[in-house]
This record gives C-alpha cells, sequence and structure tokens, in this order.
C-alpha cells in the first residue's frame, strides 16, 4: 500500500438539530445534521412536516429565479433574427393568420 494516501479518522461527535448525540468513526471531527433516529419521522411513526432550513423558500427562489433565465440557443435565435431579411414564406403565411 501506498504511504500517506489515506485520510485520517476521527471519533466523530454527531449533533442532531433535536439534541441528540452520538459518536462514530469519519475523517471529520465534528458534524452537525438536522434529522437523527430519535427524531425522523420515519422512525418515530410521527405524522409531521419537516422544513428545515426553509426549504420549501429555497425552492420557490430557484423557481422564481429560472423564469427570468433564457435558454444561450433563444438568445442566439434572436440576435441573428434581423428585420432587414426579408421574411420566408412559412413566416408569411404565419402573419396571415
Amino acid at each position: 500500500m501506498k504511504a500517506s494516501i489515506h485520510p485520517q479518522y476521527f471519533k466523530a461527535q454527531v449533533t442532531c438539530a433535536c439534541g441528540n448525540r452520538f459518536t462514530v468513526s469519519s475523517t471529520i471531527e465534528i458534524i452537525h445534521v438536522e434529522l437523527c433516529n430519535k427524531c425522523h419521522p420515519f422512525y418515530t411513526g410521527e405524522q409531521r412536516f419537516v422544513d428545515a432550513a426553509s426549504r420549501i423558500q429555497k425552492f420557490q427562489a430557484k423557481q422564481a429565479a429560472g423564469k427570468a433565465y433564457v435558454p444561450k440557443k433563444v438568445k442566439l435565435a434572436q440576435k441573428e433574427k434581423k428585420p432587414d431579411q426579408p421574411q420566408s414564406l412559412r413566416e408569411m403565411l404565419a402573419n396571415l393568420k
């Protein structure tokens, strides 16, 4: 085996948002998690909504930002289309309708 290519492992302290703490082996010394087996609805049997760190609001913000996005192909097509050029037969027929 090659020397000094393997990561260093620690006894990591995992802390959940509910306050539960436990120890695992990891390459990171301290780990913070949002859900653990003590508070996750699947393990507890509770029917509750888990919205940690405002995931819904973040998703809605991404959706709003995406509406303003115009793909590069559309931008290029708009740039290439010049008003000085004569219309194609398809464009003339479309304008009649």
